[in-house]
């Protein structure tokens, strides 16, 4: 009796055009993704990112060790990218302790505002710190307007003037916010909180656009209401904190924290 012989299939290989595709589109997936981070300002975000991508590729096993398999280099590393051809103040390696964009120091600005406004800083009635968010100049309501109202007091205008001297100097981008304490508000004029303190930025930003000539597109407004508090609203004084318009000079390109 002739037994029959068993018909073993070979696999397909009409998917194998699967594996070519999808390496395709990583790889196009990474060039966009440097693409965008060429065109990012922050330095230190892009090599964040770069070396993301870098390390990302070759745990899922693109890259090998060798960083110049099939032309692909480390953007991080290579001696003539992109980042090294930035302009001196976009680098990340100024010695300076304090820099900010459009190659400002903050320490010496900080000085310039120190002289125009002292006796304001020293009355409590202007604030001044360096956030990861930009250096910010916080004028508290104590000497700039009236409880639940958003109309500059007599004399806040010169202040401001004064202030807006100094930072027309250094053509810088600003955003002016407004803030509240958690008090709750409700007038013929005010609804809310986030009326109230958009209603105060915005008379701090008009002051700065017609009378004291800082240019208009350099220029943005937000109004935060009770929810980006400085201190407990549980206290007076921390609702006094809380009660003020902040100019955020953006863009602070901070210093490093020392190295471990």
């Amino acid at each position: 009796m002739r037994r029959r012989r068993r018909h073993i299939e070979e696999p397909s290989g009409h998917d194998r055009w699967l594996v070519s595709y999808a390496d395709f589109m990583t790889l196009l997936f990474a060039l966009f993704v440097v693409l965008f981070a060429t065109s990012y300002r922050d330095n230190q975000a892009i090599r964040k990112l770069s070396r993301a991508i870098h390390v990302g590729f070759q745990q899922l096993g693109a890259f090998s060790g060798d960083p110049n398999i099939r032309g692909v280099t480390d953007p991080v590393l290579a001696p003539d990218t992109f980042l090294d051809k930035l302009p001196a103040h976009e680098s990340n390696t100024a010695t300076d302790p304090a820099s900010v964009a459009s190659g400002v120091d903050i320490a010496e600005l900080r000085r310039q505002l120190e002289a125009a406004i002292g006796q304001e800083i020293r009355d409590h009635e202007v604030d001044m710190r360096v956030t990861p968010e930009g250096f910010v100049i916080s004028l508290k309501d104590l000497g700039f307007f009236n409880s639940g109202e958003a109309v500059l007091r007599d004399g806040a205008a010169g202040k401001i003037e004064r202030i807006a001297k100094v930072l027309a100097q250094h053509e810088l981008d600003l955003r002016i916010e407004g803030h509240s304490d958690d008090q709750p508000i409700h007038t013929a004029e005010f609804r809310s909180n986030w009326e109230l303190s958009t209603a105060r930025a915005m008379a701090v930003l008009l002051l700065l656009v017609n009378d004291s000539g800082i240019d208009p597109r350099k220029m943005s407004v937000a109004g935060y209401g009770q929810y980006r508090p400085l201190a407990d609203n549980a206290t007076p004084e921390g609702r006094r904190m809380n009660r003020r318009v902040d100019l955020v000079v953006v863009e602070t390109m901070l210093p490093r924290p020392p190295s471990k």
